[in-house]
């Protein structure tokens, strides 16, 4: 945890990410890479020269077979407050819409519904679970699916909502969480939705994977660049003030 923990202190400190004073609230699915940052966070708290207070928060899509329970339980041993929002995100992009790219439907009810509740409740930053190996599979993507260069920012301030969007475990890689939720036993909530393993990120995962066997630092490399062209909101602090806006 440690090691992590110098991870996500860097990532925040390098985009200036939590201010003095502020509530931030982590988005937390159930998976491992939310757990985590919620993990992180509330440890961080407890030590960081800016004083900051930690909200979990958890939208409910009424997939069949999700148990939170747990995730309610990990948060009071935290001694951090647990919010869960019933949304019928799943009975509206499976039963109803019956979406050809039911991902892209999904992840978009889920943010504006995210975004709401914190609203609601007067919060107006969240952190979100994405780490390392999302980043560079979301560039990759862009370009092999869109035809673009670009990828979600460190740093989001989306301005019709007036939220800040910050992604404290970016310097953290997929098999760093991994193993520190098999050492911290996180309460990962299996996700049983029907397109799971199935997505557009799943080839390219399995892409990187393939091509990793001959440049092992293909990744590192791929992130480095991102930093370093630099791609729009992925400035350091000491280059530029970190959190470009950027409408919903």
């Amino acid at each position: 945890m440690q090691e992590i923990l110098g991870l996500v202190r860097r990532c925040i400190e390098d985009y200036d990410m939590i201010q003095q004073g502020e509530t931030v609230a982590v988005g937390v699915s159930g998976g491992k890479d939310s757990l985590l940052t919620l993990a992180a966070l509330a440890r961080l708290k407890t030590f960081y020269p800016k004083r900051f207070e930690v909200t979990a928060l958890t939208v409910d899509g009424g997939t069949p077979g999700m148990d939170f329970a747990p995730v309610g339980e990990f948060c009071r041993s935290l001694g951090v407050e647990y919010v869960r929002v019933e949304v019928p995100i799943y009975e509206i992009v499976f039963e109803e819409r019956r979406e050809s790219n039911p991902c892209s439907l999904c992840a978009k009810l889920r943010r504006g519904a995210l975004n709401t509740a914190i609203t609601q409740r007067g919060i107006r930053k969240i952190a979100l679970g994405h780490h390392f190996d999302d980043a560079v599979e979301t560039y990759l993507m862009n370009m092999l699916f869109e035809g673009r260069i670009g990828c979600f920012q460190p740093v989001t301030y989306l301005s019709r909502m007036d939220v800040t969007q910050i992604r404290p475990l970016l310097y953290v890689r997929e098999k760093q969480v991994r193993a520190a939720a098999n050492r911290l036993r996180l309460p990962i909530v299996r996700n049983p939705c029907p397109l799971d393993g199935a997505s557009r990120r799943q080839e390219v995962k399995e892409l990187i994977a393939e091509l990793e066997k001959k440049y092992p630092d293909l990744k590192q490399k791929i992130f480095g660049a991102m930093q370093r062209y630099p791609l729009r909101g992925w400035e350091t602090s000491e280059a530029a003030p970190a959190g470009h806006m950027e409408n919903m």
